[in-house]
C-alpha cells in the first residue's frame, strides 16, 4: 500500500466568505507559507520521507513548495492537483450564490458542475489520473486544496451526496491516506 501525505495550503488572503476554487489564485502571506514548509520538512525528516513535494500551480499551494525547493527539495507542480473549478461562482461571496444554484448541485452532487465549472466526477477523474502515474515512490507529499483532499477522502463513495462530504481540513492541516496502489519494486 502506498501512502499520500497531504497538507491543505495555508490560509490565503481575501478568501473569507467567498467561493474560492481553481479560478482564484489568491496570495498567501510568505510567513505562513514558510511556517508550513518548515512543518512539512520536519514531518518528512521524522518519517524518513523523500524530499519531493507536489503542489497545485495555485500560489496558495505552490508558495509552500517554493520554500521547500529553496531548501534543496524537488518541487513538482501539477495542474491536476488544483482545486475544483467553480466557474462563474469562483471568487463570489457565498451569500450571492442563489439557492436554486445550490439546489441543482445538491440534486446531482457528483455530476453537476457548480457555476458551470467542473463537476466532482471530473475532479475525481483528474485525481485518479494523477494517482495512477507512478514515479517509483511509495509515499507522496502534497500541498493541496480542501476540495481535492475531500474528493480523495470520499473516493470510495460511488454515489456521493452532500451529506457524504466531510468537513474540510483546517488551513495548513495534514492528512495521511493509504492508497489502493501497489508499491513499486
Amino acid at each position: 500500500m502506498a501512502e499520500l501525505w497531504i497538507w491543505r495550503h495555508p490560509r490565503p488572503d481575501g478568501a473569507a466568505g467567498r467561493c474560492i476554487g481553481a479560478g482564484s489564485d489568491l496570495p498567501v502571506d510568505p510567513r505562513r507559507a514558510k511556517r508550513q514548509a518548515h512543518r512539512i520538512r520536519r514531518q518528512a525528516r521524522r518519517a524518513g520521507l523523500p524530499r519531493v513535494v507536489a503542489t497545485s500551480p495555485l500560489r496558495r499551494c505552490a508558495d509552500v513548495g517554493r520554500w521547500l525547493r529553496r531548501w534543496g527539495w524537488r518541487h513538482v507542480v501539477d495542474a491536476r492537483l488544483a482545486e475544483l473549478d467553480f466557474g462563474r461562482w469562483d471568487g463570489r461571496p457565498w451569500s450571492e450564490i442563489s439557492r436554486e444554484d445550490f439546489a441543482a448541485w445538491e440534486a446531482d452532487f457528483l455530476g453537476h458542475a457548480p457555476g458551470g465549472g467542473e463537476s466532482l466526477a471530473a475532479l475525481r477523474l483528474r485525481q485518479a489520473n494523477w494517482l495512477a502515474e507512478r514515479d517509483g515512490a511509495t509515499v507522496r507529499l502534497v500541498v493541496g486544496h480542501a476540495g481535492w483532499i475531500n474528493a480523495l477522502r470520499t473516493r470510495h463513495h460511488p454515489t456521493l451526496t452532500p451529506t457524504d462530504w466531510p468537513r474540510p481540513l483546517r488551513y495548513a492541516q495534514g492528512w495521511r491516506e493509504r492508497l489502493d496502489l501497489p508499491e513499486s519494486t
